[in-house]
């Protein structure tokens, strides 16, 4: 991706150099998918008993220890370049979109952080992985995230998965701002397990989509090669990708992202059609 030289997003919050802090454990966000693929993982009653011990901690504080204020690397400060960049990108798409809707695009922040972080859903830990706090309206991401998504999962790697990842925890934001999210809580609180699950799916889906979206709208800052970083990232972290590697089969009903070929299509349409209202 061509991003060298261009506007960086002043939302962006580097805490990666400071220690996380102590505060209460949240189980929203992005661990929500961690607890979801143990639960899935181990299934039966193992997973239950998983589920009994985790909802011990619900609502106590959990105390997460202090790191020392350290320097950042050059590849690090490179990284938050990036990645600051790639936030300006999509506020340039949604502020636009927006405008075309007859709306005002309300801008989140991004902070980046390694090992723990405090936000408004409670503190979260590097495992949760890249995620959307609704509370704050703030998308949180450990860049380190994207080596493992490589390493462990089996992507292809490449700056514009980690643009896609930022794209789809923005598109949780339009979700919010826009009530998508809202209504689809409403309708999980009635719903049983598996309809909450499917609810979650299309949640997620709809995100892809708008990373798709963003990426049309920045076709003239792609690579060779960059749309395929997406797919593969998104083929990674296919609910049913996972679970093939994380125990030999799937089980449909437990899935809260979408399957790898679900998340590729939806992104590819995004991008293909560039029409907010194309997701049906």
């Amino acid at each position: 991706m061509k991003w060298q030289g261009r506007r960086q997003s002043s939302n962006v919050e580097d805490r990666r150099a400071m220690g996380g802090g102590k505060g209460k454990l949240a189980l929203g966000g992005g661990l929500i998918g961690i607890v979801a693929l143990l639960l899935a993982t181990f299934g039966g009653e193992q997973g239950a008993q998983i589920g009994q011990v985790l909802q011990q901690f619900d609502g106590q504080n959990v105390q997460v220890s202090e790191e020392q204020v350290r320097e950042l690397t050059p590849e690090e400060i490179e990284m938050g370049e990036f990645a600051a960049t790639v936030f300006a990108d999509c506020e340039d798409v949604w502020n636009q979109l927006f405008r075309e809707m007859g709306r005002t695009y309300k801008e989140p922040k991004m902070v980046l952080f390694s090992s723990t972080v405090n936000t408004g859903c409670g503190s979260a830990t590097a495992a949760s992985g890249p995620f959307y706090c609704p509370a704050d309206e703030k998308v949180y991401m450990d860049l380190e995230f994207f080596k493992e998504l490589k390493s462990k999962f089996g992507a292809k790697g490449g700056d514009f998965a980690i643009a896609y990842v930022i794209a789809h925890e923005v598109g949780h934001h339009v979700q919010n701002i826009l009530g998508i999210s809202g209504r689809m809580r409403q309708q999980q609180a009635r719903a049983s397990e598996v309809e909450k699950n499917k609810l979650s799916v299309e949640l997620e889906l709809q995100a892809d989509f708008f990373a798709g979206i963003f990426a049309h709208y920045n076709k003239r800052y792609l690579d060779e090669g960059d749309i395929d970083e997406a797919l593969s990232a998104a083929h990674a972290v296919g609910d049913d990708a996972i679970q093939k590697r994380m125990r030999g089969h799937v089980e449909p009903d437990s899935f809260t992202h979408g399957t790898s070929e679900q998340r590729k299509y939806w992104f590819m349409q995004g991008y293909n059609t560039g029409d907010v209202n194309a997701y049906e």
